[in-house]
């Protein structure tokens, strides 16, 4: 098992080529998966934020589904993350790998997936934050590092027991000393004949200060739109979401917005070991997306399993 990261990335910080997935120690390392079905329109989401407090690590697991409006969260004392790859512990409510997620909240809330065929981020020098990535000492870092995969499993919801075979398969980390104190998040996969996706995060820095980023793929390309190497502007309230990406050779348009009322989700607070909703997830939103370079129009794609996400502060 390797030691403790670094002193670079106990700052949030990843050098270049290297692999954001790893642990970073840190007060919250988040990992989030998405699991969708355009033939049924069934979501499943499972997150895990582990925390490091004063007096020891926590996680947060949390297991949510739509229809239905399901929501479960268990808080444990047992966590671990791994410093060498992709890897979570939080005993006895979730364990996790590359290949495999277990989610135990219950008799009525669990989930076993085995993923193969995973498409990865590309191996290439930095993550989806681009350049942000080695920057020390960000409020949040952001990775989407699973783009799509062959899920077999299944999952119990409220009861009933779904067969995730052949769902649409996506998965990223977060991580830094806690979530802004407002944040914007979107993903949808399945879209252009099914072979694209995109995925975009973005919140407040400091004051009026904002920051999104935003990765497209389709086609067997990958793209990713983040400072400074791209322009991104995002506009979010009212149930609606538009992001605006601009490189040298690319241009991005997304519209999204809300078809029903909001999962309030739980985020951590790492030091008072305690949970608050600050969270509306869209897990069922509409999403259309064009990709063009230049004047030609690379692809487009809508979805009506979008997941939309505006985090506000507490209070």
């Amino acid at each position: 098992m390797a030691g403790r990261p670094g002193a670079y990335r106990r700052t949030g910080a990843d050098a270049p080529f290297g692999d954001p997935r790893r642990a970073h120690d840190v007060a919250l390392e988040g990992y989030y998966w998405r699991f969708a079905d355009p033939a049924t329109g069934r979501v499943v989401v499972a997150l895990c934020g582990v925390c490091r407090a004063a007096d020891g690590p926590w996680a947060m697991v949390t297991l949510a589904a739509h229809p239905g409006g399901l929501v479960r969260t268990v808080l444990t004392r047992d966590a671990w993350t791994d410093p060498a790859g992709l890897g979570v512990v939080a005993e006895p409510a979730l364990r996790a790998t590359p290949e495999r997620l277990e989610v135990d909240l219950g008799a009525d809330a669990r989930l076993a997936v085995t993923l193969a065929d995973r498409v990865p981020w590309p191996r290439r020098g930095l993550g989806g934050l681009g350049l942000a990535q080695v920057v020390p000492g960000m409020p949040q870092y952001w990775h989407p590092h699973l783009l799509g995969a062959s899920v077999s499993g299944e999952a119990t919801l409220g009861g009933e027991t779904a067969d995730l075979g052949g769902w649409l398969a996506y998965a990223e980390k977060n991580w830094g000393p806690a979530f802004p104190g407002e944040w914007w998040w979107g993903q949808a996969g399945g879209l252009a004949g099914g072979d694209a996706g995109v995925a975009f995060a973005g919140g407040r820095l400091r004051g009026r200060l904002a920051a999104t980023a935003l990765v497209v793929h389709g086609g067997g390309e990958v793209l990713r739109f983040a400072a400074p190497a791209a322009l991104v502007s995002a506009t979010v309230g009212g149930g609606a979401w538009s992001v605006r990406a601009r490189s040298a050779r690319h241009e991005v348009t997304l519209e999204g917005g809300a078809t029903g009322p909001p999962h309030r989700l739980p985020v951590p607070e790492p030091e008072e070991h305690r949970v608050v909703e600050r969270s509306r997830q869209h897990l069922a939103g509409r999403v259309s997306v064009v990709v063009r370079r230049g004047r030609r129009t690379l692809w487009r794609g809508e979805s009506a399993l979008a997941g939309l996400e505006h985090g506000l502060p507490a209070g």
